[in-house]
Formats: structure tokens, C-alpha cells, sequence
């Protein structure tokens, strides 16, 4: 898994919240979310959106819903929440399972696709959590930072 560090808002700069409705069941709906969350923010602020850091959200953003659907049994929730310097995205599934990065080679040294997508989100985000949800399944959030 990834390591955990602690993240706070800056309490001066506005928070714009995003509960999506209906919720995004697919990476490209978790995209551009993401993207609206975003830029909402950057009018509202009147500051420039960074184009790589939004790249990396909508990156993180794809990759939890794809997993989820994946290996998670489906998204049951996504949230998008654009704080301080930061935007952070919420995905949730059925699967109590705990995301694991695969070896690139099988044990009899073959290459096989995939396994990629974790630890994609857990270098492109500053604090990636796992927490389990009390109805079952799982939600992963990371703060992916805007600047």
C-alpha cells in the first residue's frame, strides 16, 4: 500500500464540495467530475488551473473508478472535493479487499498486462486511504495536489 502523510486544508482559500448525482459508474463520468470540481474552483478563486496537476487528478480519477470496476465489484459511491491545494477523490466499492500492485512477471518469469493503476494513484497523490465501510465493501480516497 501506499505510505500515509497527513494533509490539511489552508483554511483562506474556499472549499468547493461536489456531490455528484447520479454518480459516475465510469472512468471518463470520474473524469470529468473531476474536471468540473476543478474548475469551478479556479473561477470561483480566480487563479489558473495547473494543467499537469488537473492531468494527474483526472489520471488518479480513472484509475480508482477502473479498479473498482475491476476488481471492486462495481463504484457504490465517488466523491470529488476540491480543498486547499488539493483535490481529493473519494471512490467506493463492494470489495473489502485491500489494492495490492502486481508483479509485472508471473512466477514463471511471463509478462502480463495491468497492474499499473495503484501505483500510479499512490505516486501521483500526496495521502492515498483505504477505509472499510460498516455496510461492507471499501473507500478509497486520495488527495491529489493542484499546484
Amino acid at each position: 500500500m501506499c505510505d500515509e502523510h497527513r494533509t490539511a486544508a489552508t483554511p483562506e482559500i474556499p472549499v468547493a464540495r461536489r456531490r455528484v448525482s447520479p454518480r459516475p459508474y465510469r472512468p471518463a463520468e470520474a473524469r470529468q467530475a473531476v474536471e468540473q470540481a476543478v474548475s469551478e474552483r479556479c473561477r470561483a478563486t480566480h487563479t489558473p488551473c495547473d494543467a499537469q496537476a488537473l492531468s494527474d487528478a483526472l489520471l488518479v480519477a480513472s484509475e480508482l473508478t477502473t479498479n473498482a470496476m475491476l476488481h471492486g465489484g462495481g463504484v457504490t459511491d465517488f466523491r470529488v472535493t476540491v480543498e486547499g491545494r488539493g483535490v481529493c477523490v473519494s471512490v467506493s466499492d463492494r470489495s473489502a479487499a485491500l489494492p495490492v500492485a502486481k508483479a509485472p512477471v508471473d512466477p514463471h518469469g511471463r509478462w502480463h498486462p495491468g497492474g499499473h493503476g495503484w501505483p500510479i494513484v499512490c505516486r501521483l497523490s500526496r495521502d492515498v486511504r483505504v477505509t472499510d465501510l460498516p455496510s461492507g465493501g471499501k473507500c478509497i480516497t486520495a488527495v491529489v495536489p493542484l499546484s
